[in-house]
């Protein structure tokens, strides 16, 4: 097994940083550090000059024209779907759904479970999801009377797995959690709830929006039934994710939305559908956001995931242990399984007040509930200061994360 250095032997994070031109930008006159990774990722001239290349030279509505145009944009979309299911290795093209990003995903198979779905059924949800994968379920179980039940948490922001394996049984129909926690970085043991949950005969949804920067998930490994992702976490643009799912369960599900590709035959008296992808994806796509999204896996697989991983756990160990200088800094989620995200408060300092002033410093990074409430709930805490790392950020960054917020601190005190 390879060291670290070894595995970075070849990775020099300045020369990175040159493929993104918005890292050369000052914020009220300081250099930026960019920290709100989690959120969304930055954006690589690489993945820029594909979205640029395509409006110039052959911006075209696909799968309906016999022009020039037509056919490039076409071939160049569903490329990007191939990229897509290599990078999950999922077993067929077809299996990847382009959506508008992770919600989307998650609301199209909440839709189409409404039908499979009936009374004294059980759902399970997890205490570390975002509300996007909350909210679609409470909907849910509101339309057919299925049970939601929610996997605890502990102290150190892990999921009680002894309190899951007492709530999934026979009733278990779907359970959706996590692969990572936006609010914690937390990295869920998806594998375990996948196999308890197959052997109740149910489904598993797996939210890999966090997870994707940083892990390379195998889709037909995992024998996840089905797994979402979007792309502006991974180097892309806004606006476009996938859905991957599994063909028997894409088959079972109606569509989500009527429209134009969707559809095989329509009349008057009857309409039958398109088959697998189309038949989950209406009306116009977003064309140059899915091919940018290919390029994006593309650029990210060059640098490698095994070096993007090794080399965040060094960021995510060096920042810890400074953070951890500064007198009465707490840091929320303290699993031994991370991915580079740091959630913490200082006192009883208001965490948006510590954010305000660093954003006045350049350094940019997420204040509030990070739309996971019942997180803070439980830490009985109003949100936190979360910073989140990528490949493209550096020690000295972090050095100056450390500098703003005991300087935050000392204003605040």
């Amino acid at each position: 097994m390879a060291t670290a250095s070894e595995v970075l032997s070849s990775f020099d994070v300045e020369v990175i940083r040159r493929d993104f031109p918005i890292l050369e930008r000052k914020v009220n006159g300081y250099p930026l550090v960019y920290l709100d990774n989690a959120a969304t990722s930055q954006t690589p001239q690489q993945v820029i000059d594909v979205i640029v290349d395509y409006y110039s030279r052959y911006n075209a509505n696909i799968h309906r024209g016999v022009h020039a145009l037509s056919q490039e944009a076409t071939d160049a979309y569903e490329h990007a779907r191939q990229t897509i299911q290599e990078h999950f290795n999922a077993a067929n093209p077809y299996e990847i759904i382009f959506t508008s990003g992770t919600t989307h995903g998650i609301n199209l198979v909440a839709s189409g479970f409404a039908s499979l779905i009936q009374q004294d059924d059980e759902i399970i949800v997890s205490a570390l999801e975002h509300h996007s994968n909350i909210v679609p379920w409470q909907m849910l179980c509101e339309k057919t009377g299925a049970a939601l039940k929610v996997i605890p948490m502990t102290q150190s922001g892990e999921l009680d797995m002894q309190a899951f394996e007492k709530l999934v049984n026979q009733k278990t129909k779907l359970v959706f959690v996590n692969h990572v926690s936006n609010a914690l970085g937390t990295v869920n043991p998806i594998e375990e709830i996948i196999e308890k949950t197959h052997a109740v005969g149910g489904a598993v949804l797996i939210d890999g929006a966090q997870a994707a920067p940083h892990i390379k998930a195998d889709v037909q490994a995992l024998d996840v039934d089905f797994y979402v992702v979007s792309a502006h976490k991974m180097c892309g643009p806004t606006g476009v994710g996938v859905l991957y799912g599994k063909e028997e369960w894409l088959q079972k599900l109606p569509p989500y939305q009527g429209g134009g590709e969707m559809i095989d035959q329509v009349t008057f008296e009857k309409t039958t559908y398109a088959g697998l992808p189309h038949k989950f994806e209406a009306g116009t796509p977003n064309i140059c956001g899915g091919i940018a999204f290919g390029a994006a896996l593309d650029y990210l697989n060059t640098i490698g995931f095994e070096v993007i991983a090794t080399y965040e756990e060094e960021l995510l160990t060096y920042a810890t242990q400074k953070l951890l200088t500064i007198d009465g800094l707490r840091i929320y989620g303290e699993s031994k399984h991370k991915t580079a995200v740091i959630s913490f408060n200082v006192g009883g300092i208001h965490p948006y007040d510590i954010g305000t002033i660093l954003d006045k410093l350049g350094i940019a990074v997420r204040t509030g509930h990070h739309c996971a409430q019942p997180i803070m709930d439980f830490f009985c805490i109003p949100g936190t200061v979360r910073a989140s790392f990528a490949f493209y950020n550096t020690k000295g960054e972090i050095d100056a994360l450390v500098k703003a917020v005991q300087k935050a601190v000392q204003m605040l005190s």
